[in-house]
């Protein structure tokens, strides 16, 4: 749960260890590679500890050993909260609500907790066996609830839509429903996963581009949370052997979201994704997108053109839109028609003309784009290039000047050309309208609050050795400054985060771009023309100082920013 740092200076500040003891105990548990608060509580009770804690946060301490906790004050706290930042409510007077926890510093949850209830939040600090207690209460509660709700309710494929109606309404299923999207919302969450097993209905969150478990339902919560989960997105509630699709929006004082419902039958019911977008965000800037100086001029440059196509290429969620609309930002003024043809619209852009595809009445990216250009415009952005119908259109409106952004599904920059020549564009045209490509994936950032320095050890650079070109990684590193001239990649600190609360003890927190950006230049043009091979193109573009991904991956992890362990899981093919 501590840092062993701040486990150190909360018992150093306690009258109830000796400084020699304590150093005691800091030793033990460096040889032992265990926490000191484990190896603290190999020597005094759980409660004296924590009433140590609870002394140096200068907050009450609540011993809960078999308080059994009212259910409507249990409510007044989402479950995924309590289980995930170890809060749990115990009291409740009019006008305040008493909250005991592990971590009095998690000032994000409590102001979360004083906007959700309206109550001012009293905090206490008790032990993690009788908060973990209180967890069960919530576990009992909703299995007691659920069981009522299936005495009255027989859920199978010939349930009509009535009963499933009703069962949508019921409090319980209404309450989880409610508490696992502001949840997913307070946690950053991109989609939410509701996905049922033979046993029970476990639910998970991808958050910062991985998932995880957020909490598990019992097997006849599933029936209620699929009911409700259709009739807020509009989906046949009746329909349990064919995919749906569908949307909602859920909006609070703080937050608006649009989000995308894909149900799907599988081996023990329907899997849920819901998909979390915000309609409230605001373009980041390219800097905050992560960026280098050097990228950055280059996008500049290229944007300010008047015609031709700059692509942004990278796996499915690498953030291709978002860069997109970035971009866009930039060129977003009174004097310029900005048109967009998206599946789906993901953020709204004031003074930009966004559009929709619809394949069920006929409206594709290749008639969406045909129509774009009858509209006057100066911009347009093709949400994504999949066919050779409209990467013709695109290429052939960059011909007849106009400046056009789109995404492709390509690993890196230089794969792009020939995945253009063999959708049917020909390989003169390619040259001659492309301008740029940047190439990118996600990398999660390190916690800032638990961040630690370490050296790489030879089993790392081992392995980072067996999937790159370490000497040229390093060369990179020493060439753009991140390295002294000689030194290697295990002399210098790299980052990572130790776990903490607010990180949900990831390590990380929040995302960042690497990104590889190849301009065409004329050297490029000639290559892509002859019908140049991919390192040849590569090795051309080094020449005129081209920043890989694997090199901006890897300035990113010195600097502290990322971790190599990041780089290295999103940049292996």
């Amino acid at each position: 749960m501590y840092s062993d740092a701040l486990m150190q200076k909360i018992l150093a500040t306690s009258s109830s260890l000796k400084p020699q003891e304590l150093k005691e105990l800091v030793a033990a548990s460096k040889e032992k590679h265990v926490r000191l608060e484990d190896a603290v509580l190999e020597k005094m009770p759980e409660e004296t500890l924590y009433r140590i804690v609870a002394e140096y946060f200068k907050v009450p301490f609540v011993d809960l050993k078999g308080v059994q906790v009212r259910k409507d004050f249990l409510d007044l706290v989402p479950e995924p909260i309590a289980t995930t930042h170890d809060i749990v409510p115990f009291d409740k007077g009019e006008s305040l609500l008493k909250v005991a926890t592990l971590d009095p510093e998690d000032l994000q949850t409590i102001e979360f907790l004083k906007h959700k209830t309206g109550l001012e939040v009293e905090v206490h600090v008790t032990t993690p066996f009788a908060l973990h207690e209180i967890i069960k209460q919530y576990k009992r509660s909703l299995k007691a609830e659920f069981e009522d709700i299936a005495k009255v309710t027989v859920v199978g494929e010939e349930t009509d839509q009535q009963k499933l109606r009703e069962l949508a309404q019921d409090l319980p299923v209404v309450r989880i429903v409610e508490s696992l999207l502001e949840h997913a919302v307070f946690e950053g969450a991109s989609d939410i996963h509701i996905e049922p097993s033979e046993q029970d209905l476990v639910v998970r969150y991808r958050v910062d581009g991985i998932l995880r478990n957020v909490m598990t339902l019992p097997k006849n919560a599933q029936a209620g949370i699929l009911a409700r989960v259709k009739v807020l997105s509009n989906l046949k509630l009746d329909e349990h052997r064919l995919p749906q699709d569908g949307r909602m929006k859920i909006s609070g004082a703080n937050y608006k979201y649009s989000v995308r419902v894909s149900t799907l039958p599988v081996m023990d019911g329907e899997k849920v994704v819901m998909r979390l977008l915000s309609e409230t965000a605001q373009a980041l800037s390219l800097e905050q997108l992560g960026f280098n100086n050097k990228h950055l001029e280059a996008v500049r440059r290229n944007i300010a053109k008047p015609h031709g196509i700059i692509f942004v290429t990278g796996p499915t969620g690498s953030g291709k839109t978002t860069t997109l609309y970035s971009i866009l930002s930039l060129r977003n003024t009174p004097g310029v028609n900005i048109s967009t043809i998206e599946d789906p619209v993901e953020y709204r852009m004031n003074g930009v003309n966004q559009s929709q595809v619809n394949p069920k009445i006929g409206f594709t990216f290749a008639v969406g784009l045909r129509t774009l250009l009858r509209q006057d415009p100066n911009i347009i952005m093709v949400g994504e290039i999949r066919d050779g119908e409209t990467a013709e259109i695109a290429t052939n409106a960059a011909m007849t000047g106009h400046l056009v952004f789109a995404t492709l599904h390509t690993n890196d920059s230089v794969t792009s050309l020939p995945r253009l020549v063999d959708m049917g564009v020909p390989r003169f045209l390619v040259a001659f309208t492309c301008n740029m490509i940047i190439a990118q994936r996600l990398v999660r950032k390190v916690c800032k609050d638990c961040k630690q320095p370490y050296k790489l050890s030879k089993a790392q650079l081992k392995e980072i050795s067996e999937l790159y070109d370490i000497e040229v990684v390093t060369a990179a590193m020493q060439r753009d400054g991140f390295l002294e001239k000689g030194e290697t990649l295990d002399k210098v600190d790299f980052f990572r985060g130790a776990g903490c609360k607010q990180c949900s003890d990831s390590g990380y927190k929040g995302r960042v771009g690497i990104y590889e950006v190849l301009e065409i230049t004329k050297p490029i043009q000639d290559l892509i023309s002859k019908n140049g091979s991919n390192s040849e193109i590569i090795a051309t573009a080094d020449k005129e100082g081209m920043i890989g991904i694997v090199e901006d991956g890897f300035s990113k992890a010195i600097k502290g920013v990322t971790s190599v362990e990041e780089v290295m899981r999103v940049t292996q093919e």
